[in-house]
C-alpha cells in the first residue's frame, strides 16, 4: 500500500482514480479546485482550493504537504475547449497550456520534496497530443497542450532518474465524462482501472514512455 495524490479529483477520471485506489487500501490525496459530494462520501484525504494555473495556490499545497511522502503523483487536472480554423480564441488556447501543459510541471516541481527513491510521477495527457497518430485537425489548443505536456513528461524522467523516480505519460482513451460532454466511448472506472495498471507497470527501464490505458504504446 502507498499514498497517491490525485489532482482534478472531483469528478470524471480523477474520481475514479480516488475511488479505485483507496478501495485497495492505498491512501488516497485528492486535490482540485473545488470538492463534490461523491468526492466527499469516499473518506479519503481532500485538499480543495487548490488551483495548478497559479503558483501562490500550488506552493500552498506544497506547504499543507510538508513532510508527507508520496508513492504515486498523478497530474490529472485537464480542461479542453474547441478551436477551428475559422473559429480561433486564442484566450481558450492560452488557458489550455496553463492547465494542461504548466500545471503538471507546476506541481511536481512544489511535490518534489515528497517524492522519493521509487516514486512514480503520472501525466495524464492524450492521444490527441501525438503528431504521429494525428489524423485530423481542429482542437489546436487541446492538441498543443497535449503535445507540450508530452515534453514535459519527458523532460523529467530525464531528471529524475538519478532521484529513482519513473514517470510515464498516459492516454486514458476517449472517456465520457463532462471534459467531452460525455461523447466518449469508455467509463471512468474502465479508464481508471487500465491507468492503474499501467502505474503498477512502471519502472525505471520504462520510464518517460508514452502509453495508453490499454497498454499499447502511443507514438509521439
Amino acid at each position: 500500500m502507498g499514498t497517491v495524490l490525485v489532482t482534478g479529483a472531483n469528478r470524471g477520471i480523477g474520481l475514479a482514480l480516488c475511488r479505485q485506489f483507496h478501495s485497495r487500501g492505498d491512501a488516497v490525496v485528492a486535490v482540485c479546485r473545488e470538492s463534490s459530494p461523491s468526492l466527499d462520501a469516499l473518506g479519503v484525504r481532500v485538499e480543495s482550493g487548490i488551483d495548478v494555473t497559479s503558483d501562490k495556490s500550488v506552493a500552498e499545497l506544497a506547504q499543507r504537504l510538508k513532510g508527507t511522502s508520496l508513492d504515486v503523483l498523478i497530474n490529472n487536472a485537464g480542461t479542453l475547449s474547441v478551436e477551428t480554423l475559422e473559429d480561433m480564441n486564442f484566450e481558450t488556447i492560452r488557458r489550455q497550456f496553463e492547465v494542461n501543459s504548466l500545471g503538471p510541471l507546476r506541481v511536481t516541481r512544489a511535490l518534489r520534496p515528497c517524492l522519493g527513491q521509487g516514486s512514480k510521477v503520472i501525466i495524464i495527457t492524450s492521444q490527441m497530443g501525438s503528431i504521429g497518430e494525428m489524423n485530423a485537425g481542429g482542437y489546436y489548443g487541446y492538441r498543443m497542450s497535449k503535445a507540450a505536456v508530452n515534453v514535459v513528461g519527458v523532460c523529467l524522467a530525464h531528471d529524475l532518474s538519478g532521484a529513482g523516480i519513473a514517470v510515464a505519460l498516459l492516454h486514458p482513451g476517449y472517456v465520457s465524462t463532462d471534459m467531452t460532454r460525455h461523447q466518449g466511448t469508455v467509463q471512468p472506472d474502465d479508464s481508471a482501472r487500465g491507468l492503474i495498471a499501467r502505474i503498477d507497470e512502471l519502472t525505471l527501464e520504462n520510464s518517460g514512455c508514452f502509453r495508453h490505458a490499454n497498454g499499447r504504446s502511443v507514438s509521439w
